[in-house]
This record gives C-alpha cells, structure tokens and sequence, in this order.
C-alpha cells in the first residue's frame, strides 16, 4: 500500500491589502493627536530631520543667519543651481501633496474597522470559563500593585538622610510643587513667602531635591534639567552643555550655522551636539506613576463678534517650521556626494510634508468647527437645551471627506464656547423628532429631565410616567423606560428616594 504523495507547484494569486506609507501615517497621527501632544510629536520629527528649524514664535523677532535668506527665498541659489535643486524635489513634492487625500484610505479603514468588529463579535461569547479560571484572573487581579509616584520615590529617598526639620519641611513642599515632569513649579522664593520658611532653608533643600534621583528633578527650565543630566555623566564641560547653557534659544531652533560661528565648532561637531542632547530626558517625572487628571486646552476658541462667530485655533503649541536654507545652499552648489544629496533631498521632501500635514490639520479642523457652528448655531446662542441631532457622516458629507477623517479630527479635541469647554464629540448626538417636526439631541432631552427634577414639589416629586406626561407637553414624546433610563445616567434617584418628608 503507497503512502500520500506529495507535491509541489507555483500558483498566482491576487488579492488586495492595506499598506499606509510611513508620510501617511504620519498625517493620520498628526491629525488626530490633541494641541499638547502634538508638540512632542513635530519636536520627534525636528530630532530626526536636520533640514527643519524652528522659527521664533509669533511677536518675537529673529535675526537671520548671515548669507542666510529666509526660506520662501531660497530659490534663487548661485547660478541657477537651486532652481535644479528645487526640480530634483517639485514632482516628489507634487506626489506629497496628492498622498494628503486619502479619503480612499480611510474608506478601506472604515471597512477593516467593521470586519474586526464583527469578527469579535462573533468569536465572543464562544470561550468556556471555568471555575479555576475565574479564581486565576482573581488572583492576577490581587496581585497588581500600584506603581510608585514621583513624590514617594523622592520621600524614600528623604528618608536615608537625617535632616534639620526646617529643611525636612521646606523639602516635603518642594517635592508637593512638583510637575508632573519634574519641574519646580513655583519658584523657591514663593515657596518661602508661602509656608514663612527662611530662603536660605528653601534653596539649601532645593539644591539636596536636584542632587536626588532622576537627574534633572527639581529644575525651573528645560535648559537647567538637561544640563543636570549631562553634569551627572560628567558631560557638564561639553559642547552640549555650553550649548545648553549660553545658546539654549538658538538650540531649540536648530540655528546650526549661527551655533556653530558663536561656539567656534564644526557644524558636524554641532549635530553631534544636538544628537547627544536629544537623548537626554526633557520630563524625568514622566517615568513614575502619572496622574490620571488631564489639563484640557482648547484647540479651538468660538466667540461671536457682532452677528458672526468667529473661530480661532489654537496655535500656541504648533511649533513654527520652515525649511534649512543652508541645506539648500549645500545641495546647489553641486558639491555634495550623491548619497549625501540624495539623503538630504529625502529629508528635505520629509519636511515639506511634515508642514503641509500640519497646516491640513489645522484647516481640517477648522472646516469642521465651522460646520458644527452652522449645524448647533441654537446651542451657540442659547445653550445645552437648544443641541441639535448631528452625526460626523453629515458632516463629512458636507466637508467632502469620509467618515472616519472626522472621527480622526475630532478626537481629543476640545472646543471653548461662551457656555464652557466642551469635547468635539459632544456635538455629536442622536436625537428624537418633536411635535412640531423640530429635531432635538437626547442630550436636550436630559436637560430638559434635569430641569423638570430640579423644579419639581419636594413633597410630591415626580414619578418617571409624570415626567413622560411633562416632556409630552413639550412635545418630545418617549417612552418611561426611556425616561427611566435618562433619570439613572443624570444620576437622579427614584421618585419615592427623591421624597422629602419634612
């Protein structure tokens, strides 16, 4: 009796997939972080790119580099060269800003997103759990500690020295006045106003705060926290210290050229510099334990001057890049290898993209608070009870991107209007049809619920059906498990809980 055979052969097969560039994925991650974030993710890219500087924030005034033009006049290089430089990038460039529309993209990820959803719908409920299994994820639940903050690790740290108790003190205050980088964040001497300690106690527990671990714990600026760093690993005499310490403003702008004339090094010594630098911790708290509370800035401020609203985005922490005209100039005169200008031509186009996906952001984002304007101008006027029903498929279809583009630009996003901070998100509900055929959110339905409660007889509060029959003269019409429903989430007890029996 012959065994199984076995073969070999070549097939073709076709099928389709989903692969994102690297630029694409990157315009994603930039429109979606919020305006704290995305600070850190454009100072990454600045790290990585040497072609992009910062400019001066708005207001403040910049002296060029000499024989340095500004960026928008790079063009005109000696000879005509840079206008060969420009050639060799124009059609990348022109690629770039296609890659910006990526509508299709997004409509391939719609569909992926459901298939997954689906695909975990139906592998749930399947998965048989026992009874040891149930005593196992208990136990791994019991044995999860919680990690150490920032302020414990520096107490037990306090706790190895014997010290006088006013500077036992004015270091518990110090540590209390942490950031959550690390940072002092108030300077020593209103710390001193504030508990009535001798300055000298302060700066003397201040100076034993910065000799603990992390290095860099304690400082007042980003410039003094790096330059602590580079001090414990004995780097405290190096280019990069100086650097840090006299030209810490023309560092975080990559003013290469200007760095090295004033500091009298080479410009790759400068890189080299900067590359050490930037492997150094800007927020040496970050790695403890975080604080689950969130400082919420605004990417978007609504006010109404006159009849018009007006939008304003908030650029305060979109740092202001331009291209190096420097490494234009090195690519226009001819005199770089071919792997040393096919690099920088790479990078160059990286940073065009970089900014332009910066700027698509912002008129995104501002395109849609536009249209959330038109959509919810009686919420804009009048407040929560006008909301109006609204769903990000009518406002894609009116800003003539997918769906999921808007699900993108809004999250985490937060917009300041007259009646306070509200998330992007909040604008967009389901809603029911009243009587007279106008559209109203559920979340004007829970106002209006809230409202009903809040003006209602103590002695005689109202029942969930009585509170069917007052919305029904309003004209909204619901059910009483509905209103049932509503009444739990606004945390609002059971009429007879609600009783006042005075």
């Amino acid at each position: 009796m012959s065994g199984p055979g076995f073969s070999h052969d070549l097939r073709q097969r076709q099928t389709q997939s989903l692969v994102l560039a690297p630029q694409l994925r990157q315009s994603l991650k930039i429109l979606q972080v919020a305006a704290l974030d995305l600070r850190s993710v454009i100072q990454e890219e600045l790290q990585a790119n040497p072609t992009l500087e910062e400019l001066p924030m708005e207001g403040e005034s910049e002296q060029p580099d000499e024989g340095e033009t500004p960026a928008g006049d790079a063009e005109e290089g000696p000879e005509g060269e840079s206008a060969t430089a420009d050639a060799a990038t124009s059609s990348e460039e022109t690629d770039t800003r296609e890659e910006m529309d990526f509508s299709k993209e997004f409509e391939i990820l719609g569909k992926i997103d459901e298939d997954w959803r689906d695909h975990m719908a139906s592998a749930g409920g399947t998965q048989q759990h026992t009874a040891e299994d149930a005593e196992k994820r208990q136990h791994f639940f019991d044995s999860l500690v919680s990690e150490t903050s920032l302020q414990e690790h520096l107490m037990q740290q306090v706790a190895l020295d014997e010290l006088a108790p006013p500077v036992l003190e004015a270091l518990r205050q110090l540590i209390g006045n942490l950031d959550d980088r690390g940072f002092l964040a108030q300077p020593p001497s209103d710390v001193a106003l504030q508990t009535g300690l001798p300055y000298d106690t302060v700066l003397e527990a201040l100076k034993l705060l910065q000799s603990f671990d992390p290095p860099g714990i304690g400082s007042q600026t980003l410039a003094e926290c790096l330059l602590a760093q580079l001090t414990t690993r004995g780097r405290g005499e190096s280019l990069a210290a100086r650097m840090l310490r006299d030209h810490f403003d023309l560092l975080s702008r990559r003013r290469i050229p200007e760095l090295a004339r004033k500091l009298g090094a080479a410009p790759d010594d400068i890189q080299a510099a900067i590359e050490e630098i930037g492997k150094l911790d800007p927020a040496p708290g970050r790695r403890f334990a975080e604080d689950n509370n969130r400082v919420v800035v605004p990417d978007v401020v609504v006010e109404k001057d006159g009849d018009e609203w007006k939008i304003h985005l908030n650029s305060d922490y979109i740092p202001r890049l331009r291209i190096s005209s420097t490494y234009r100039e090195l690519i226009a005169k001819g005199t770089l290898g071919k792997g040393e200008r096919d690099y920088l031509r790479e990078r160059i186009r990286s940073g065009k993209f970089l900014i332009d996906s910066i700027e698509q952001r912002q008129r995104t984002i501002e395109r849609i608070t536009r249209e959330i304007i038109k959509a919810q101008t009686p919420f804009f006027e009048q407040g929560v009870s006008q909301l109006r029903p609204l769903t990000m498929t009518q406002i894609a279809d009116i800003v003539g991107v997918h769906e999921t583009t808007v699900s993108r630009a809004i999250a985490n996003k937060y917009m300041k209007t007259p009646h306070g901070v509200f998330e992007f998100k909040y604008f967009f509900t389901t809603g029911y049809q009243a009587e007279s055929g106008a559209s109203v959110s559920n979340t004007s339905v829970k106002e209006m619920l809230a409202d009903l409660v809040t003006l209602e007889d103590r002695a005689a509060p109202l029942s969930d059906q009585e509170l069917v029959a007052k919305l029904q003269e309003k004209g909204i019409a619901l059910a009483r498990r509905t209103v049932a429903k509503y009444r739990e989430e606004l945390g609002i007890l059971p009429s007879n809980l609600r009783r006042d029996y005075k």
